[in-house]
């Protein structure tokens, strides 16, 4: 309990201040856990089961990743992915490994391994800093996001490849544990598994617990769905962070995507900072105290190796001047499965304990160089060397939110008309529907909606609230309607909120909480079912829409002036009596105007051929 305040006030006392200074948050949990460290302050002991835990953090990130790339924006990306991220792997391996020979004496085998071990960059810290720095979306951040995902991908191969490279006997596997080609099935089959349990089974399985209106059961499910896809890997001895990314991506196009963002979001932040704490505080100063020079020499060796590769790659890539200096900058760090192969290359006696030590000491230096080198990046380069856009590219298949313009709140009757407009001129729209039964009724007319509560500040994040335009509130529930008006003017002050209201009474209380635009939802079929009846009394068409425009007009009129008496009962009622009598007076003078029964227009309107223009003076 004590070992828990004390990280969890680390967190609280150092990230704000680090923010402040302008270094990030990752810089900021990386110091604390250095000075709360068993090796500084020794605030905590060994914190190797804190770090194993809080690994999850990574995987529960690449989940939300995930979430954002649907299978063809993933496919797009194939190039990048698999020859960019190829490449740097297979080149930056090269490079250590001859360096790890010729200036260190290691054998091939041994050399192999560190290459392989140090060529991995860290998702968790670049991934991090570059959504902080609002970096993650331009064409650097897009390139490094992919070399990242082939680096998680090739973890796989490099933990089958290790024992290959043991330098004594291995202790023989245990009884009943997979090798070779057995192995191999297994994790063909838990993948294929995955991506069939995502498409058959986990969409149903999140729409019954929807239909039992529980609320936490839903972010039970959550968690159990990334859990369960985590401890698959983590059975075959694979990165938990692939099978987590899996079913995020088979999820992408799930109705729940949103919601289940929205749940995750607050269990990733926490553990990622857990675990750039816990990398702090395993960095083992007496080590560093006692071998600076050899430590140091050996980082700016590394860096400079992984930046010289990947700046190389970058300008064959034809990147703009200053992207390809962020996706050399960001990458040119170890990561943290570089923990995790060392400790599996130990066990299989690929390398001895002192260079394990040696090499866990430069990774977590490296590590917590990054944010320094991103901010040196931002500070002296991106303004010298930047020839690129100066706004994000959008266009290519990065994470992102959907990019829509409108978010619909509320996909029912009078939320469906309006989404229909703005699609059939060309605007895209998000769609939250917090009804179960109502959400499952459009998705049977092939109608993409999302589920959740739109009243929740990380729900309306993960719709994409923050780059939107415009709010479309169509929920008749007046309290529920109120609350997210709320929310998002605290929140998200830019969107322009276009409410629906029930009744005069619910659009005075959302005319108080400073809604421009309101609609009510019955006043224009009501008045078109007046002006018919008006019709069939023998008023002509014109006489008929024009009174019922009349009163539309004095209508608005009379309900702005009785909004100061809305609270007042009596004072409201006294008012409307008079505003009636008004309305009366003027439809009365309005009937006597000599140009009213002037109809040839609404004759020709009426005789009109089917395709040809004409013009209706007055509608």
């Amino acid at each position: 309990m004590l070992q828990t305040v004390i990280f969890l006030a680390a967190a609280v006392l150092s990230v704000p201040l680090a923010k402040r200074l302008g270094f990030g948050s990752v810089l900021g949990y990386l110091v604390a856990g250095v000075l709360i460290g068993p090796h500084a302050f020794a605030l905590v002991g060994d914190t190797s089961d804190e770090l194993h835990f809080a690994e999850f953090g990574v995987a529960l990130m690449l989940f939300l990743i995930g979430l954002e790339l649907q299978p063809r924006k993933l496919w797009a990306m194939r190039g990048s992915i698999f020859g960019t991220g190829g490449a740097q792997v297979l080149l930056t391996t090269a490079a250590v490994g001859a360096i790890a020979i010729s200036l260190f004496g290691f054998d091939w085998r041994s050399a192999t391994a560190v290459g392989l071990i140090l060529a991995l960059s860290s998702t968790a810290i670049v991934l991090q800093s570059l959504s902080e720095k609002n970096l993650l979306k331009t064409e650097g951040g897009r390139n490094a996001f992919s070399v990242l995902l082939f680096q998680d991908i090739a973890v796989i191969p490099i933990l089958a490849l290790l024992p290959l490279l043991a330098t004594a006997d291995v202790n023989p596997a245990a009884p009943g544990q997979l090798q070779g080609w057995g192995y191999a099935a297994a994790v063909l089959l838990s993948i294929g598994g995955l991506v069939l349990a995502g498409r058959y089974l986990l969409t149903p399985l999140l729409r019954l617990v929807v239909g039992s209106r529980t609320r936490e059961l839903f972010t039970a499910c959550s968690l159990l769905i990334v859990l369960s896809a985590a401890a698959i890997m983590t059975w075959l001895n694979l990165s938990p962070a692939l099978g987590t990314f899996i079913a995020g991506v088979v999820l992408a196009e799930s109705e729940f995507r949103h919601e289940l963002e929205a749940d995750i979001q607050p269990f990733k932040g926490l553990l990622l900072g857990l675990f750039f704490l816990a990398v702090g505080a395993n960095l083992d100063l007496a080590l560093v105290m006692q071998k600076p020079l050899l430590l140091l020499g050996l980082l700016g060796l590394l860096v400079a190796v992984k930046f010289a590769v990947l700046f190389a790659l970058a300008r064959m890539r034809g990147m703009a001047k200053g992207e390809d200096w962020l996706f050399a900058v960001s990458l040119a760090q170890a990561g943290e499965f570089g923990f995790v192969l060392l400790a599996y290359a130990s066990q299989n006696r690929v390398l001895t304990s002192d260079v394990s030590s040696l090499l866990i000491a430069l990774i977590a230096l490296s590590m917590a160089l990054t944010p320094l080198l991103l901010l040196t990046y931002e500070r002296l380069i991106q303004p010298r060397f930047f020839t690129g856009p100066q706004h994000p590219d959008l266009t290519d298949s990065a994470p992102q939110d959907d990019g829509t313009p409108v978010i619909i709140i509320g996909y029912g009757r009078y939320g469906q008309i309006a989404g229909r407009l703005l699609n059939a001129c060309g605007f895209g729209t998000t769609l939250l529907e917090h009804n179960a039964e109502q959400l499952e009724l459009v998705r049977r007319y092939g109608i993409k909606a999302y589920y959740g509560d739109a009243s929740r500040e990380d729900l309306l994040h993960a719709a994409g609230a923050e780059n939107a335009k415009i709010v479309i509130l169509t929920l008749s529930d007046q309290a529920a309607s109120l609350e997210i008006v709320s929310r998002i003017q605290k929140h998200f002050p830019h969107l322009t909120i276009l409410a629906r209201a029930r009744n005069r009474m619910h659009q005075y209380a959302l005319m108080e909480a400073g809604v421009q635009y309101i609609y009510r939802e019955t006043v224009d079929s009501a008045l078109d079912i007046g002006a018919g009846a008006l019709e069939l009394l023998g008023l002509s068409k014109h006489q008929a829409k024009r009174s019922a425009r009349k009163f539309k007009q004095h209508d608005q009129r009379m309900l702005e002036s009785l909004f100061p008496y809305w609270r007042d009962e009596s004072q409201h009622i006294a008012q409307t009596r008079i505003y009636r009598e008004q309305l009366l007076q003027a439809l009365r003078e309005d009937r006597r105007d000599p140009d009213l029964h002037l109809d040839h227009h609404w004759k020709d309107f009426d005789r009109k051929k089917p395709g040809k223009q004409t013009v209706t003076p007055g509608l």
